[in-house]
């Protein structure tokens, strides 16, 4: 079996069957790459648990490009791509995006994005050759660049990551946010489903085109608004996803890595990375004073562990 149909028919899998792929399947190498929805409450690490808790024997690798606020398209120009493919990516390509990183540091010594990039590929480029191993799966969040345009940005970029990403071997996620949509407080009533179904419809056009899973967490939270208005998904004092929508998110991550539901997963608290910064500030508080670790109860884990799996379900038929 080759590496490519070996994965494909791991990733196929779903309850309760479990196929000697996944019993062969040790290892996954996964790279998320985003902002600051990926780095908030360590996500990729929560995604982590709860794969290896659902997969007994697996390993999950994980690594995260992170740059806050920034797009895909701003990955691009900081060399991001050199890290998908970092199997094959030559010493002389690697050398031209130092150059390159140099040059704009050096136009604006106040781009702390390219001097971090800088930094990032200044240590990768003496391990290039001990570091050859390839990705199975690379995550690539959305932000607000799938919002607006025609193309938008995220509909540009994401195949130029995702063409780097199959010639790897490796399968793509398309993590898409719904920083727009958020609810800050408990609603009264259900939102408007009209931008969501529009934003759900444009991202399921992209992933096809390129053949790629999709975390749509617009749909997936429009679906939890509406069945536990109680729950919200954002800070008051903070535009980011709160505890609950992160964990939201790693179940939607989970259902789409492995297509099968996260219902039963025993992963029940998530931690923010963002504490308090009031009078007195306070590291054991999230940013609306509250603690900083949140454990769900039963109720509240099996209804997003649900939510999520119905969501991404609901999505295939948009598909």
């Amino acid at each position: 079996m080759t590496r490519i149909s070996h994965w494909l028919a791991f990733a196929a899998l779903a309850l309760p069957v479990v196929s000697t792929a996944q019993e062969e399947k040790k290892t996954l190498n996964v790279l998320f790459i985003g902002n600051s929805y990926t780095a908030r409450h360590n996500l990729s690490t929560v995604v982590k648990a709860m794969a290896e808790a659902g997969n007994p024997g697996l390993t999950f690798n994980r690594t995260d490009v992170i740059y806050g606020g920034r797009t895909l398209k701003d990955h691009w120009r900081l060399g991001t791509q050199n890290i998908v493919s970092q199997s094959t990516v030559t010493e002389a390509e690697e050398k031209a995006t130092l150059a390159a990183l140099e040059k704009a540091v050096a136009a604006d010594p106040k781009d702390k994005y390219a001097a971090s990039a800088l930094a990032r590929h200044r240590a990768l480029l003496p391990v290039l050759e001990s570091n050859r191993q390839p990705w199975d799966i690379i995550v690539l969040q959305s932000y607000r660049d799938d919002l607006s345009g025609d193309p938008t940005l995220y509909a540009q970029y994401a195949p130029k990551f995702a063409s780097l990403a199959k010639a790897q071997g490796a399968r793509v996620v398309l993590y898409e946010t719904t920083p727009t949509t958020q609810n800050e407080k408990p609603l009264a009533a259900a939102p408007d489903p009209a931008p969501v179904l529009a934003k759900t419809r444009a991202i399921a056009t992209l992933a096809n085109s390129i053949g790629a899973s999709v975390a749509p967490m617009a749909l997936v939270t429009q679906r939890c608004q509406e069945q536990r208005p109680d729950i919200t998904h954002r800070f008051i004092n903070d535009a980011h996803l709160n505890q609950n929508l992160a964990y939201l998110t790693a179940c939607t991550l989970y259902a789409t890595i492995f297509e099968k539901s996260p219902v039963g997963l025993p992963v029940d608290s998530i931690t923010d990375i963002r504490t308090f910064e009031g009078k007195p500030a306070d590291k054991t508080k999230d940013r609306d004073g509250l603690p900083l670790t949140r454990t769900f109860s039963a109720k509240d884990r099996a209804d997003l562990q649900r939510i999520a799996w119905e969501g991404w379900n609901e999505f295939q038929k948009l598909r």
